[in-house]
């Protein structure tokens, strides 16, 4: 049985009645392309410096970040208190906490050692059209290369093989991408762009197979809702757009028949957040309304803000949902001076934070 539930209905509601005053508010104060126009003249979000997501065995993750995707170590903490509580909304969290990079970007792995109510691990049967789907782009300096070492160290496919996307999608054209999983069974992709797509640094000659994090990207219902949320309000910009159908993109997400509307959008910094909308199937499930930091379908995306303080009365005015029970104050254990977490129309979360 598909972990959903009524709560299913309740998270959808929710969020029309939330996030309607974005409508009559901030509708007025940007154009229609979605480009924001704050009162204080600067968009509330610098960029993406992280990408987070919750493990059940911290030691079994980094043997595979590191052996198979050659990720490092940067850091590592034990976290527990009043603020990791604030933060988490899990009462009694105690946190292993640990900081992976990869070139210029990073991932943040997060283990519970202990939580008032156990973590869920995520629905065997879920797959790349559900909402709470997320992944981290790795992008690679060569595909068969990458492919091979994947299948050396056995891990779980999600597509069914590399595909190379075709002619008849333009602005993916050229583009070899591969869908796998991690051992919790978090959906990664290694994407590797041909000449003409993609930072011009992916190009730059490298020893290193696995290069970096380009973008993370997630499952979303309704694109303008969402870019009312990225764009008007937190001033991400949107860099691409794409139409994907055809056998090979079917076969890279591995969901019959799919048929995607995809846009990409970066801030001044960090990796970009991809917008997978799906034009069909239309059978994806919703994130359950009671999701917790600590499940394992929890991801979290910390994007870095102009000031944390300015841009609250922002997300109160939007009505935006909150997972923390109140802004919790950082040290350098959690990686941030101010944090919160919030959710955004479809339930994914962000942790904005002052650095």
């Amino acid at each position: 049985m598909r972990w959903l539930s009524r709560g299913s209905r309740v998270l959808w509601l929710w969020f029309l009645v939330a996030l309607a005053p974005i409508a009559p508010g901030a509708a007025q104060s940007f154009p229609a392309n979605g480009t924001p126009v704050f009162a204080a003249g600067t968009p509330a979000a610098r960029g993406v410096v992280r990408v987070g997501l919750t493990v059940s065995d911290m030691d079994r993750s980094i043997a595979f970040y590191t052996r198979v995707l050659t990720f490092q170590v940067e850091s590592e903490h034990e976290v527990a208190g009043p603020e990791l509580e604030r933060l988490t909304g899990v009462f009694g969290a105690r946190v292993r906490l640990v900081v992976l990079r990869l070139g210029e970007e990073r991932l943040e792995l997060t283990q519970y050692l202990a939580a008032s109510v156990p973590g869920r691990p995520a629905p065997v049967d879920s797959r790349s059209n559900d909402q709470w789907f997320q992944h981290v782009a790795i992008i690679v300096s060569d595909m068969d290369s990458a492919y091979r070492i994947l299948r050396a160290h056995k891990v779980q496919f999600a597509s069914t093989e590399p595909q190379l996307l075709p002619k008849t999608i333009p602005n993916a054209a050229g583009i070899r991408a591969f869908y796998f999983k991690d051992p919790d069974g978090h959906p990664l992709e290694i994407l590797q762009f041909p000449a003409d797509k993609g930072d011009p640094k992916w190009h730059r000659p490298s020893s290193r197979v696995f290069l970096g994090i380009d973008h993370t990207a997630i499952v979303v219902t309704d694109t303008e809702r969402s870019l009312r949320f990225y764009s008007a309000l937190l001033g991400l910009q949107v860099k691409g757009e794409s139409h994907n159908f055809g056998t090979e993109q079917a076969h890279l997400n591995n969901v019959e028949g799919a048929d995607l509307r995809i846009t990409g959008l970066r801030g001044a910094v960090g990796p970009g957040i991809e917008f997978l909308e799906y034009l069909a199937p239309h059978d994806g499930g919703a994130i359950p309304a009671d999701e917790r930091p600590n499940d394992l379908v929890h991801w979290q995306t910390t994007v870095v803000t102009r000031n944390l303080a300015s841009v609250e009365p922002e997300l109160d005015s939007a009505g935006v949902p909150r997972v923390s029970r109140g802004v919790a104050q950082g040290d350098r254990n959690l990686g941030f001076t101010r944090g919160v977490l919030v959710r955004d129309p479809d339930g994914h979360v962000l942790q904005l934070i002052d650095e």
